[in-house]
């Protein structure tokens, strides 16, 4: 008898050898229940195994050593290519030599992830000490210093985004809980995390999401003033669908008795942000809540405020699987993704409504490139080029670098842009979602990261980092589903 159980990502890894550059089943971060791995991502990770075996003998190199490098990600795309047709740019060279895969990378793009988080992070943070471990790579004299537990959440935070990603400048998250004691990340320990990674970059680096729970009434808009003025906070994150408050109860961004004092608010202290998680229903929340339908109202009454979308309302995969590599239905419908849309199609000039794609595109290019097309061929049609946020909804996934490839390298199906009109994903529309969308919003100047004066000291980091022949982690941090017998 088959059984199927939650199991962490990196676990099933160590387990079976499965580490691999792209992940070939859906990771969650236990907001959801990852979809089960599909034959077509079975055959993918056999594929990309057995490439990675001839090719590591080959190169006198371990097959984890080939999987780290460029040469292992050009690889997995091209297995990607291989089980579902080619959605992806990649020269078969680029499985070959690490060099071609690296010439064809971006040197100066400007890539800002609007969702990050810390893995289970400690509650306490030394103040300005987390790249303690790390630190050793060029100071001896913290050879003996073995650290503690969380400068290794921080530091390792700053690899998997920072080191070992294109990331220019990333948002941490955070998610509001019924106690402050019972928060994994709470703003306070957001704002320690934003001044150490500001501070060894000597630049802007991290900015932090503050958190809002309007059916806190009073207390929570006394804790908005709080975080605003001490935590100088860059937009606020809620969770419509969550029960919490007194008493606990989830809440539409229409409410005007609920959730219009706090936007009133947050136009008063000038935070014009509002990140609201849509689609993916929590578990134990209530899953009409997590709709998109209050935005229409909301963003009309405050049309000096954004509203973005996180996830971009998808819904799950389990409501738009299974289409098949061969088919793709003409009245295909993505779940609330369609209705999103349809807000906009209806409102043509509420433009203050804008989609993000943390885990959104995650779970759909590994699971049907497909799929994955429709989805961004319906946000852009619907709501335009600068209207589509990037967000990686990392380290669930690991370092969010094998996200930003999918990306560049992904190919419009010709069959979705015949079918549904949808335009090429030029690279123009990909530096717009990549990175300066989301600049615009948060006021951020992108070409500030190469200025000289000061120096960037991740950048620098990042350099000497590979110079010492350091490997990415391959790490995948969220949850899947396993299956023993």
């Amino acid at each position: 008898m088959i059984s199927r159980r939650w199991t962490r990502k990196w676990a099933h890894d160590v387990e079976t050898d499965g580490f691999s550059p792209i992940p070939t089943q859906v990771i969650s971060n236990e907001e959801y229940v990852p979809h089960d791995q599909t034959l077509e991502q079975r055959h993918v990770a056999a594929l990309l195994g057995e490439t990675a075996r001839r090719t590591a003998h080959r190169l006198g190199i371990s097959r984890r050593q080939f999987m780290s490098s460029s040469a292992g990600m050009a690889s997995a795309f091209l297995a990607l290519n291989t089980v579902f047709g080619r959605f992806f740019e990649v020269d078969p060279v680029e499985a070959i030599e690490s060099a071609a895969a690296d010439a064809s990378r971006p040197t100066d793009q400007f890539v800002f992830d609007i969702q990050t988080h810390h893995v289970a992070a400690p509650r306490q943070f030394p103040q300005l000490l987390g790249l303690r471990r790390l630190g050793r790579t060029w100071n001896a004299l913290l050879e003996k210093d073995r650290g503690t537990m969380d400068d290794l959440y921080l530091e390792n935070y700053i690899k998997e985004i920072f080191l070992d990603s294109d990331t220019s400048v990333a948002v941490l998250s955070g998610i509001p809980s019924a106690t402050e004691a019972g928060n994994i990340l709470p703003p306070d320990q957001m704002a320690q995390t934003r001044e150490v990674v500001n501070r060894l970059a000597s630049s802007q680096r991290l900015i932090i999401h503050g958190l809002v729970t309007p059916t806190r009434g009073r207390r929570d808009l006394d804790e908005m003033r709080r975080q605003a003025t001490d935590l100088k906070i860059s937009a606020w994150k809620g969770y419509t669908g969550l029960a919490l408050g007194d008493p606990p109860r989830p809440w539409r961004v229409d409410d005007e008795k609920v959730a219009y004092p706090m936007l009133e608010l947050s136009r008063q202290l000038g935070i014009k942000n509002i990140c609201l998680h849509k689609g993916l229903p929590l578990q134990g929340g209530v899953e009409e809540y997590w709709h998109p339908r209050d935005l229409e109202r909301a963003a009309r009454d405050f049309p000096d405020l954004n509203f973005i979308v996180y996830h971009s309302a998808f819904h799950s995969l389990a409501s738009a699987l299974p289409l098949s590599r061969d088919e793709f239905r003409t009245s295909a419908r993505v779940s609330w993704v369609t209705d999103l849309c349809e807000i906009r199609e209806r409102n043509p000039n509420l433009t203050n409504i804008y989609a993000e794609l943390g885990a959104t595109f995650g779970q759909l290019v590994i699971t049907s490139p497909m799929l994955c097309g429709h989805v961004l061929g319906m946000l852009l049609h619907s709501f335009g080029a600068d209207h589509v946020l990037w967000g990686t909804d990392s380290i669930w996934w690991g370092s969010p670098q094998w996200q930003i490839e999918a990306l560049r390298r992904f190919i419009m199906p010709e069959s979705l842009m015949t079918r549904f009109g949808y335009q090429p994903l030029s690279a123009t529309v990909k530096v717009q979602i990549l990175g300066l969308n989301a600049a615009r919003l948060y006021g951020i100047d992108p070409n500030l990261r190469r200025n000289p004066v000061p120096p960037d000291y991740v950048s620098k980091l990042k350099a000497a980092y590979r110079e010492e022949g350091a490997w990415p982690s391959l790490t995948q941090y969220g949850w899947v589903l396993e299956e023993s017998s």
